[in-house]
């Protein structure tokens, strides 16, 4: 509780120093759009066709409109307090499953170690999709678990559980779906484990009636699916609709970075995700997150463990291990490093809180192992916090030092891959201007030629300044610090950098050669104004590699 009361209190005074990425404005204004919908008594339907965002729930997204309403806060700044309220439940629902499946030791760990993870705090402040994505998931799994102890008759109350959090998962992002996979693993391995005992016969009554008590929760998961996501419902094969829209790629391919080279997005090897965890991961969260996935495996296995308790196990490394296995056998399109599995960050915390109870009580004969062996693990988790502040506020970018750090990895992934880092570019920029006396030209605004996010660069700049593709006559130019964006041969007049490396830069260019392109390498297709305004990220042309 304590350590949960500490990071409301730094959360709460470190919300408003996050940015807005590609997709912020955007879904700021998809949430405006459900709002519209239901306060007009659903006449105004212009949120069931908005860009693609209508394949996505948009239940973050609507509560953030409301809450910027309630709160003196404008609608930016309430969808980070918003993002950090969600990341807390998604904290304390890691900690109750580690608790409610190893007793305190676990529970605590589990909330240590994902608190650690920076994939997933980084991402909890600014990401409208992802971090929601992720709690409820593990309050789908929380669910889950808490009717598998119920067996063969979940009680009413979890079954209300279980049809909220499905609801929940289902209408944040159609993929939930995936859950289906661990939930079918663990009722063969329970089927299997029951027969033996009573009987097959015996076995499918018992699983029969468990799954039609569960089943009642379904209606209660349509309805939350419909209110956080009313596209879905509009037409019954919505849901369908939408899976099949996520089955295939739907942008025009570009590159990122990846192992130093630039790769088209549908073309990333197989090893990318596995890859991106070892390097991105901090190191006591890798090696506890892997020890607890060899306790889980060994209760698993073990025939004298009860049969409730394997089936959980096998629940809880379904959902842990499940969908990094199905990509690496499928080969999506991937990009934006790892951010679109953040949700297997709580299950994997929640496994690394078991490791550490298991630990606790294997070296309780050898207090003096266990100080030591406590004391390493204290060490390596006291390095990721220092990491994490001197990266703040773009945590998500961390990599590990078995990559070597973050000057390593500028070489090798992308980093702030968001453009995060326009929003303290925007401020420094401004300050600047203003110490040293500057005006416009006499008529007209800063023209700031810009690669990177324009909606980001623009609510960081304010109305003063004109973002722009377009480089003839700029004043200034924004850089973003990826591969794709130019490095001009001048001294920045601002630069936003963590641990040695740039991730924004700022260049005064109204003396400068006229720059060609903002872009490092050629685009793929030029801007396109309208859309800009339209769908965020993309907008962005695509820059390839030569």
């Amino acid at each position: 509780m304590a350590l949960l009361g500490a990071l409301s209190v730094v959360a709460l005074l470190t919300f408003r120093h996050y940015g807005l990425g590609w997709d912020d404005y955007t879904h700021a204004e998809y949430g405006e759009l459900l709002l519209a919908y239901y306060t007009s008594g659903f006449e105004d339907t212009r949120a069931l066709s908005f860009v693609n965002l209508y394949y996505y729930g948009g239940g973050f997204d609507m509560l953030s409109a409301i809450v910027a309403r309630i709160l003196p806060l404008d609608l930016f700044a309430a969808r980070r307090l918003m993002g950090a309220v969600v990341g807390l439940i998604g904290l304390v629902i890691t900690w109750r499953l580690g608790r409610r499946l190893g007793g305190p030791n676990a529970g605590l760990a589990a909330l240590v170690l994902l608190t650690l993870c920076p994939l997933y705090y980084g991402h909890m402040f600014m990401n409208a999709k992802d971090v929601p994505f992720a709690v409820a998931k593990i309050s789908l799994l929380y669910a889950l678990v808490r009717a598998f102890e119920e067996y063969p008759k979940p009680s009413w109350k979890t079954v209300a559980l279980f049809g909220l959090t499905l609801g929940l998962t289902l209408g944040t992002r159609v993929m939930g779906g995936i859950a289906v996979l661990s939930v079918g693993l663990a009722g063969i391995v329970l089927l299997t484990l029951e027969a033996r005992r009573i009987g097959l016969k015996s076995a499918i009554g018992r699983f029969g009636a468990f799954a039609g008590i569960l089943c009642c929760g379904l209606v209660l998961a349509y309805g939350v699916m419909g209110l956080v996501w009313p596209w879905s419902i509009a037409e019954p094969l919505n849901p369908v609709r939408a899976v099949m829209y996520f089955t295939k790629f739907w942008e025009v391919p570009w590159r990122e970075l990846y192992e130093g080279s630039a790769v088209l997005v549908p073309e990333m090897p197989r090893g990318y995700v596995p890859t991106l965890f070892a390097v991105t991961m901090p190191e006591v969260f890798l090696l506890l997150a892997l020890l607890g996935i060899g306790v889980a495996l060994r209760t698993l296995f073990r025939a004298d463990a009860p049969p409730i308790r394997r089936t959980i196990e096998i629940l809880l490394l379904g959902a842990a291990l499940v969908p990094i296995l199905v990509t690496v056998a499928t080969k999506p399109a991937m990009y934006n490093g790892i951010r679109h599995f953040v949700f297997v960050t709580p299950p994997l915390a929640v496994l690394g809180g078991l490791a550490v109870a298991w630990l606790i009580e294997r070296l309780a004969p050898l207090p003096r192992l266990r100080a030591a062996t406590f004391g390493a693990l204290g060490l390596a988790a006291s390095v990721t916090v220092v990491d994490m502040v001197r990266l703040h506020p773009y945590q998500y970018a961390h990599y590990n030092h078995l990559i070597g750090g973050l000057q390593t990895a500028d070489r090798e992934f992308m980093l702030d891959y968001w453009g995060l880092a326009f929003k303290q570019a925007g401020e420094e920029l401004r300050a600047e201007i203003d110490r040293r006396g500057l005006k416009p030209p006499v008529g007209r605004r800063w023209k700031v030629a810009t690669c990177g996010p324009h909606n980001a660069a623009r609510i960081a700049l304010g109305p003063n300044f004109v973002v722009t593709y377009d480089t003839h006559g700029a004043d200034f130019a924004l850089m973003l610090g990826e591969y794709y964006c130019q490095r001009l041969p001048l001294k920045p007049m601002v630069e936003v950098s963590r641990e040695g490396v740039m991730f924004a830069a700022v260049y005064d260019v109204r003396s400068a050669d006229p720059l060609a392109s903002v872009f490092s390498t050629p685009p793929i297709q030029p801007p396109l104004p309208n859309q800009q305004q339209a769908s965020g990220r993309a907008a962005m042309p695509r820059p390839a590699a030569p």
